[in-house]
């Protein structure tokens, strides 16, 4: 089946994301490529169709953002807030990503190739978010729910003021944030982490290798105790 191909060399943002928006679920089983996105916002942003769309080139911020059930690959970097509130779907960047990526998703998965820059999964709330290389400082921060492998290493205050979301980082952490523990490795965070791996195309990493963080859960509730930490 042929692509359907959008050249936004010519054509208007408005006008491709108005075309995504309108697709039906018989029309949504032509895949899309996207050519010279250089570097424009909100590309395939709002995306409610299971459609497969390629972006060929360098995005701005809010790419795939709110995305539902769509699989959206881009072939370059992205810019802030890849995915944010996404819903559901596949989103993978080929490349690295800016601040905020994946930040308050509620499902899904983002497979971000490359590095992260800092607040990766910032108050996520259930989407799956695996990065290739490492995070940026305060990554995690007040997330929810949800999971964020990072092959890498991640930066300063990983995981502050976390509340059930799953963390597992394979290199060096530089820091955790405040109320982020180490917690134990047990068979079924090795089985969900090995499956997350084989969902991200990483099936040759090994769960082995990661340590799991979460929260300690001494901030869900004001206690004058630990007044500095707030």
């Amino acid at each position: 089946m042929g692509a359907e191909v959008f050249d936004l060399a010519t054509g208007e943002l408005r006008q491709l994301n108005q075309r995504l928006h309108d697709l039906t679920e018989e029309t949504a089983k032509t895949p899309w490529r996207i050519l010279h996105p250089r570097g424009a916002h909100a590309v395939a942003a709002g995306v409610n169709a299971s459609v497969e769309i390629d972006i060929e080139g360098h995005v701005g911020y809010y790419c795939a953002g709110m995305n539902q059930r769509a699989h959206i690959t881009v072939h370059g970097m992205v810019g802030v807030g890849v995915a944010e509130n996404m819903m559901s779907g596949l989103v993978r960047v080929k490349g690295h990503a800016s601040q905020c990526a994946g930040a308050t998703g509620h499902g899904g998965l983002l497979v971000i190739e490359g590095d992260a820059s800092s607040r990766c999964g910032i108050s996520m709330k259930g989407i799956d978010i695996v990065v290739g290389g490492s995070v940026g400082h305060s990554s995690c921060f007040m997330a929810q729910a949800g999971n964020l492998v990072v092959c890498g290493d991640a930066d300063e205050a990983l995981g502050d003021s976390l509340y059930e979301a799953r963390i597992f980082v394979r290199g060096r952490v530089a820091g955790l944030g405040a109320d982020c523990v180490e917690k134990p490795m047990r068979d079924e965070h090795l089985s969900a982490l090995a499956e997350l791996l084989a969902r991200a195309d990483l099936s040759d990493v090994r769960p082995e290798e990661f340590r799991r963080y979460g929260s300690a859960r001494q901030l869900y509730n004001f206690k004058v105790d630990n007044a500095s930490q707030y």
